[in-house]
């Protein structure tokens, strides 16, 4: 058996499961209220009027439900979803085809739609306004433009990085939401909810446990739910209780705050070598060994919204929180932290 064949495999045993727990309607969607609620009343709305969806744009931290919600949108409209994402867009033709292709009313989700290329994005503006779309043909004297008219349709875009969108872009869009991190009840129901269709034997206590330490998000969760749930197959027969999730956590350098390794090395590492801060994003990044985009877009979100970093012109500076956490005084020296 194949290296590929195996990396192939697992794969989509992955995609399996996160299409098993991702909810299909309104209904079992969990937590976002606010945003649930005018969506709901969003699509009421479109329906009454016989009408196709206008446009919706998502946006917020990785892993918060945003494609979730486009799937629920297309369910709850009846009509077909067509998936893809920014940086896969390289070109207008490719932009055009997927166009075409749209009945009345479908959907077509555009992820990360910042990253998409200024030169296609363009193209987008007549297609969300008008439903036409001009290409190009050819070039120098033998260039011409030809008009394709569009079925009228819906156009959800989800971004992590709302402030990088253009402001022609986001204008067009009828409908903005931001998703926010989740309390941990939400994640605790996410959880007995993911655990019912796994069958897995969890308690409440157990599922709150884990709910905790899941950094605000549901596909953490789930991801964790998982990783519990092999160890507790492994380990103390099948049952997760929150003893049995503290343990199985703890296996993977997740504390009861949710922070993991690098969470903790990046505090550290400001404590220690930069005297708490400011640091430029850059220093740190080469620090800790950890690109900078990532620390940026993964790791310091959650740190800033739990108080344990901030942002400022000068650079990062750790938090009285972050002090307290690792039991340091903001004068004390103690090299030896990591």
């Amino acid at each position: 058996m194949s290296d590929r064949f195996i990396t192939d495999t697992l794969n989509q045993a992955e995609t399996e499961f996160d299409v098993t727990l991702r909810p299909a309607r309104f209904e079992d969607y969990i937590g976002q209220a606010k945003v649930k609620e005018r969506l709901e009343l969003f699509v009421q709305a479109a329906k009454g009027r016989n009408d196709v969806l206008d446009h919706v744009l998502l946006s917020g931290p990785p892993g918060l439900g945003k494609t979730t919600l486009a799937y629920i949108l297309a369910e709850a409209m009846g009509v077909n979803i067509k998936v893809t994402s920014g940086p896969v867009i390289d070109k207008a033709g490719d932009l055009a085809g997927l166009l075409t292709n749209l009945e009345r009313g479908d959907i077509l989700f555009i992820d990360e739609i910042h990253r998409m290329q200024r030169a296609v994005e363009e193209y987008l503006y007549s297609a969300m306004e008008d439903f036409v779309i001009d290409i190009m043909i050819d070039q120098g004297p033998n260039a011409r433009s030809v008009r394709l008219n569009l079925e009228p349709f819906t156009l959800i875009g989800a971004t992590t990085r709302s402030g990088l969108l253009t402001a022609p872009l986001r204008s067009r869009f009828g409908l903005t939401n931001r998703l926010d991190y989740y309390q941990a009840e939400d994640l605790k129901a996410i959880i007995l909810r993911s655990a019912r269709i796994l069958n897995v034997d969890i308690t409440e206590d157990g599922a709150q446990e884990i709910g905790s330490r899941a950094r605000g998000t549901p596909r953490i969760a789930n991801s964790l739910l998982r990783w519990v749930r092999d160890y507790a197959q492994v380990k103390t027969g099948n049952r997760i209780d929150p003893d049995v999730a503290d343990k199985a956590l703890s296996m993977l350098d997740i504390d009861a705050d949710g922070l993991d390794e690098m969470d903790k090395r990046i505090l550290t590492t400001i404590i220690e070598k930069f005297a708490g801060g400011p640091v430029g994003l850059g220093s740190l990044a080469v620090s800790v060994g950890e690109e900078a985009g990532t620390i940026e877009e993964v790791y310091e979100p959650y740190l800033i919204q739990e108080g344990y970093l901030k942002r400022t012109p000068q650079g990062r500076v750790v938090t009285e929180r972050a002090y307290a956490k690792f039991g340091i005084r903001p004068d004390a020296k103690q090299p030896d932290l990591l």
